[in-house]
């Protein structure tokens, strides 16, 4: 892949990605204004559920298509790609369809049970829906992140926005005129109607693409067993980062209430720390996302051509950006965290948790980069292992510092979890053979 298309496919994504971010910026402060902080925590709640299923059913498949497609496409195996592509996407849609219809004839378990919080089956209801929507509109956009055409990924994720934000206004209007009381629906509501959006987007692209063509499959077992090679580790590890924001999602309010918050008020502060303080910290991250969402099938293709000096170069060059990146930022939400969160959200616990959340900006951003170029050399299973020892590690700091340390004591842990994953992919890059 050439530095040209390189930079312009991170450009594209990169411009899309901040004009989304700044968009859900401002979401975000439209929804601490009109649904409250409790509000936010109950929609919050329900997000690491969407989060779970599609980890489960469709992030593994995701990936191990785009890696795929730009292997085979390197070596002109063009048919082989879009067979993988075909596959890849029934698969996910298949596992997607069936998550959905048990999360939405058993939201009261899940609701009652699993999240403790009895308030969000109608919320779990209509977030099922989205699943297999949200699947589709993935596994397109991997095929084509792996043809390196970055133009409609960049595309369908402001319009995924656009469409979240103005149906969420819109439904605000409606209630406000019809006198209804406006809770954390819209908000799922519009993250819904975002996904149903993008689906047909991706539908229609991918129709009018001639080159996916309706030709037969060939040796489809072997095209599972090759997408699942790869798919499953990932999808390993996307659960198990589920399953860790699942624990905290009912563990966190239950540990501050053990630190003596009422369960409003601890419901608050979670909402605060997810919907405020967190989104503020990962809004520079576009910029590494989306170099990192090119950097993964690019490296597969490296690899597949044998250019491994190449490889280290852009490794090299990546952390050293991402560093650089990450203490800028920590430097900016450590002296501005009381401004913005004073000023933007009108609350001072927000300041106060950008300011603690500042300093795990470098390692974050150098995580996310990383962790893609694992995974293009197919080191799948070892990002897995590393993610492992940083959920332990969150795990451990949420159960036992919460309660005496508050808030405080979880921000700790995932400061100190993403300082070891990075210790730990550095490692593993240094000492493979490429």
């Amino acid at each position: 892949m050439s530095k040209e298309r390189f930079f312009k496919g991170t450009f594209l994504l990169t411009s899309a990605g901040l004009i989304s971010r700044i968009m859900g910026f401002f979401y975000r402060i439209f929804l601490s204004h009109t649904i409250g902080a409790e509000g936010i925590g109950l929609y919050q709640l329900v997000v690491p559920l969407q989060h779970l299923v599609l980890a489960m059913t469709t992030f593994g498949i995701q990936t191990a298509l785009s890696r795929l497609i730009s292997s085979h496409t390197a070596l002109g195996e063009k048919k082989e790609a879009q067979d993988c592509f075909r596959i890849g996407t029934f698969l996910a849609l298949f596992l997607s369809g069936m998550a959905a219809w048990s999360i939405f004839t058993f939201s009261d378990f899940f609701a009652v049970q699993i999240l403790k919080e009895p308030a969000t089956e109608s919320l779990i209801r209509l977030l099922a829906l989205s699943f297999p929507f949200a699947s589709v509109h993935l596994c397109v956009n991997s095929y084509y992140l792996g043809l390196k055409k970055a133009s409609f990924p960049a595309a369908t994720q402001i319009l995924e926005q656009a469409v979240r934000i103005f149906s969420t206004c819109l439904l605000w209007q409606i209630c406000l005129s019809r006198n209804i009381a406006v809770t954390a629906m819209i908000a799922v509501a519009g993250s819904f109607l975002s996904e149903l959006a993008a689906a047909l987007c991706s539908f229609i692209c991918i129709s009018l693409n001639s080159s996916v063509s309706s030709h037969y499959i060939e040796k489809p077992v072997q095209k599972i067993s090759e997408i699942g090679h790869i798919a499953l580790p990932l999808t390993l590890n996307r659960l198990l980062l589920s399953v860790l924001a699942a624990i905290e999602v009912v563990l966190i309010p239950q540990r501050l209430r053990m630190y003596g918050l009422s369960p409003s008020e601890a419901l608050s502060l979670y909402g605060v720390f997810t919907g405020m303080a967190l989104p503020c910290i990962l809004f520079p991250s576009t910029v590494t996302s989306s170099a990192s969402v090119i950097l993964m099938p690019s490296v597969a293709e490296m690899q597949a051509l044998g250019h491994h000096k190449k490889i280290r170069y852009i490794t090299r060059t990546t952390c050293t950006a991402c560093i650089l990146l990450g203490s800028l930022c920590t430097i900016v939400f450590y002296f501005g965290g009381n401004f913005t969160g004073t000023i933007l959200f009108h609350n001072t616990d927000a300041g106060l948790y950008i300011r603690t959340l500042s300093f795990i900006c470098p390692f974050l951003y150098t995580n996310i980069a990383l962790t893609s170029i694992l995974n293009g050399l197919g080191k799948t299973g070892t990002t897995l292992v590393h993610s492992v020892l940083g959920i332990l590690l969150r795990i451990s700091f949420v159960i036992f510092a919460i309660p005496v340390l508050g808030i405080r004591g979880y921000l700790y842990g995932l400061l100190l979890s993403e300082i070891l994953l990075s210790l730990l992919h550095i490692y593993a890059l240094y000492h493979m053979e490429f």
